[in-house]
């Protein structure tokens, strides 16, 4: 008989035996619940009786009270619990729907009757109370016939509870013992069903299964730690242990193959990691230095072996700039035009087959031609730059998409580095001038005294503006004006230069910052503004535009002003410099002086 056979048999055996003891677990699993359910309803019952017996007595000696010493207060909570009372009553009258037997919901409604008939000899005396009549209320609340009606109450209540204590007592021994009764039966087929097993298990490892098996699962456990160089038995008897053999050897095999694929798989995770790691430090780069550097770190890991170039666009000239490279040596290759690399003609990744005839880029050496992939960056259908790789191999070169990847994830990060250089432009200086703007003059403002308070050094403002400007535009127009603002500009530029920072700080005015120089160098680079002004010979188109003034005021710290106030300081100079007639230079140090 073949062991398929016995232990189909053993199954069915086992099958029923499981069926069987899991309809019995059921039925005792019943029983407790039956039990459970007996306990609830005597808690319900006990509980919402405990509180009619409770409000009853309650209600008795509030009326009481209010009658004796007629305290409102007496008579408002009186009221309150006699409405509770109501509510418990109603609730009382439902409990036949929790089970409640015929014979105790009789003596309940008994009790009840008695409660009301009460709750009516109460309303008799607070009638007699209404009416004045207070003997009559004390004697209808104190009268034996009250005290025996408040007896009767309390012992049917108590009769009551006798009664469900009685049948739940009952309910919950014959609920119990069925509950053992059923446990019993289910423990001892569950026994049957182990010893049943445990038969069947010992037959077949006496009669044919202990040494192949030991055999066999030798060489699983060695599978199992993924230990494929294992010889798997020869077993080709026709049962079920050649069976397994065979299953044994078609698993090593399929192991084999699942080996190698995990290796590929694990490689082609490590990349994307990689891949993604990239793309998170670009998205953290602050200049092309930094995406430079990124790229160098991550593509030689992201594609082992391969050497390879980073290209950038340059506008003026226009060419492709080798501005990375990797597992090369020599000095850097040289630039070349775009129209060079079929890739960036393309718009992408050439050639597009590897393996098969194509035509080679201009840019790349003979050598290196069959062996070489150009990928271009683009940002926004724009080609931006370019990765060339040489020396791939076929069989150890990643895939091309994961090259494309990294291409674009590095075109994105210098296009956004491009958009942010040029956003930073427009936000520090002013177009028209090339001087820094108003909103870089905060930030600079806090470095430069920072830098004073530290050093212990001194540092001056000059706030400049040029006189009688709107005249000139008035005269000349706009475009006239904008000529005059430049020329300043410039001449303020130069007489800067090193020893600080040109704003404009607003239509024609305009602001210098001069690091650890005091008042008497704040003075003198004033002065050389001032005569440089004064000295333009400016002329729009063929009229002649004039001489030209400029207005100056001085401050310092910490001679004329601390940190907090040394621009409102040089503007106060300012504008004593305007009320004084203009075309002058006038240092806060005058006004206190004056």
């Amino acid at each position: 008989m073949r062991i398929a056979t016995i232990t189909n048999w053993a199954y069915g055996a086992t099958v029923c035996l499981t069926l069987a003891s899991g309809v019995v677990m059921l039925l005792a699993s019943n029983a407790d619940n039956a039990e459970r359910q007996a306990v609830e309803q005597r808690q319900i019952f006990d509980r919402l009786t405990g509180e009619v017996e409770t409000d009853a007595w309650s209600l008795s000696d509030l009326i009481r009270l209010y009658v004796v010493n007629k305290d409102p207060n007496a008579l408002k909570e009186y009221q309150q619990k006699r409405q509770s009372l109501k509510a418990i009553e109603h609730r009382l009258s439902r409990l036949k729907d929790n089970g409640a037997t015929g014979e105790e919901l009789a003596l309940l409604h008994e009790g009840l009757q008695g409660v009301d008939e009460l709750l009516d000899e109460q309303q008799a005396a607070l009638t007699s109370m209404a009416r004045g009549n207070t003997s009559q209320a004390i004697a209808l609340l104190y009268g034996k016939s009250y005290e025996q009606e408040l007896e009767r109450v309390q012992d049917q209540i108590d009769n009551f509870r006798q009664m469900l204590d009685s049948r739940a007592h009952t309910a919950i021994e014959h609920a119990t013992q069925t509950s053992r009764t059923l446990r019993t039966l289910s423990e001892v087929m569950v026994g049957l069903t182990a010893l049943l097993f445990l038969f069947v298990l010992g037959f077949i490892l006496k009669r044919r299964v202990l040494r192949p098996v030991v055999r066999l699962s030798d060489v699983v456990h060695r599978l199992a730690s993924q230990d494929y160089a294992v010889e798997t038995p020869n077993f080709n008897q026709i049962d079920e242990i050649g069976d397994m053999a065979q299953a044994i050897r078609v698993f090593r095999e399929n192991g084999l193959v699942r080996q190698r694929l995990e290796k590929e798989r694990d490689a082609d995770w490590a990349i994307r990691e990689l891949l993604a790691r990239m793309t998170q430090r670009l998205q953290g780069c602050e200049n092309f230095a930094d995406v430079i550097n990124v790229a160098q770190l991550f593509a030689p890991n992201i594609a082992p072996g391969i050497s390879g170039q980073l290209y950038i666009l340059d506008r003026d000239p226009v060419q492709m700039r080798c501005v990375a490279r990797w597992l090369t040596h020599g000095e850097n290759p040289a630039s070349f035009h775009p129209d060079e690399c079929w890739a960036v003609r393309r718009g992408q990744s050439h050639p597009p087959v590897n393996g098969e005839p194509d035509i080679a880029c201009y840019h790349l050496p003979e050598s290196a031609a069959n062996q070489s992939l150009c990928v271009p960056l683009i940002a926004q259908g724009e080609a931006i730059g370019l990765l060339s790789f040489q020396n791939i191999a076929p069989e150890s070169a990643p895939s091309r998409a994961y090259l494309e990847l990294m291409a674009e994830a590095l075109g994105l990060a210098l296009a956004n580095q491009r958009l942010r250089d040029a956003l930073l432009e427009k936000a520090l200086y002013d177009p028209l001038t090339g001087l820094r703007n108003r909103h870089h003059l905060e930030d600079k403002m806090q470095t430069l005294m920072s830098q004073a308070l530290r050093n212990n050094e001194p540092m001056s403002c000059l706030m400049i503006d040029i006189d009688h400007f709107k005249s000139i535009n008035d005269r000349f127009g706009h475009e006239a004006g904008d000529q005059v603002i430049k020329s300043v500009a410039a001449i303020i530029q130069r007489a800067v230069h090193d020893n600080g920072i040109a704003f404009r700080y607003g239509g024609e005015e305009f602001l210098a910052l001069l690091n650890g120089i005091g008042e008497e160098g704040a003075h003198a680079c004033a002065t050389e503004i001032y005569e440089g002004v004064r000295a333009l010979s400016l002329r729009y188109g063929l009229a002649e535009i004039g001489p030209v003034d400029v207005s100056i005021g001085i401050a310092s710290y910490p001679k004329h002003a601390q940190s907090d106030n040394l621009l409102r300081a040089a503007d106060v100079a300012l504008y004593r410099a305007k009320e004084l007639g203009r075309s002058r230079i006038v240092s806060f140090g005058m006004l206190e002086a004056g």
